[in-house]
């Protein structure tokens, strides 16, 4: 945001602040929400590389393609277990599992 913007929102009574600011998120849940962040962009990089669709990943992983979907955009219902299982199924390995989470 340019400072001209945020200085006639702060005039007006806003305040201005990060979304773990605003959710009052404690430094773990940060660090669970940026991790399960990173590894849904880590699937959809590789899926992409690969030049598969999403329905062809969810064949893959005997899926479907709106679960894929829900991986990719980081969907809270979405769990960590299912988002490295499916990026060693693209052949992901460990230690670029390890790059993709550091």
């Amino acid at each position: 945001m340019n400072k001209a913007k945020q200085t006639k929102l702060e005039k007006k009574g806003w305040k201005l602040g990060t979304a773990d600011e605003f959710l009052n998120l404690s430094a773990d849940e940060l660090a669970y929400i940026e991790l399960k962040l990173a590894l849904s962009d880590k699937l959809k990089a590789k899926r992409v590389s690969k030049k598969l669709t999403q329905a062809e990943l969810a064949r893959i992983m005997k899926s479907s393609q709106s679960r894929v979907a829900k991986m990719e955009a980081g969907d809270p219902a979405v769990s960590i277990d299912l988002l490295i299982k499916s990026l060693l199924a693209l052949g992901v390995s460990k230690k670029e599992l390890g790059r993709s989470i550091s």
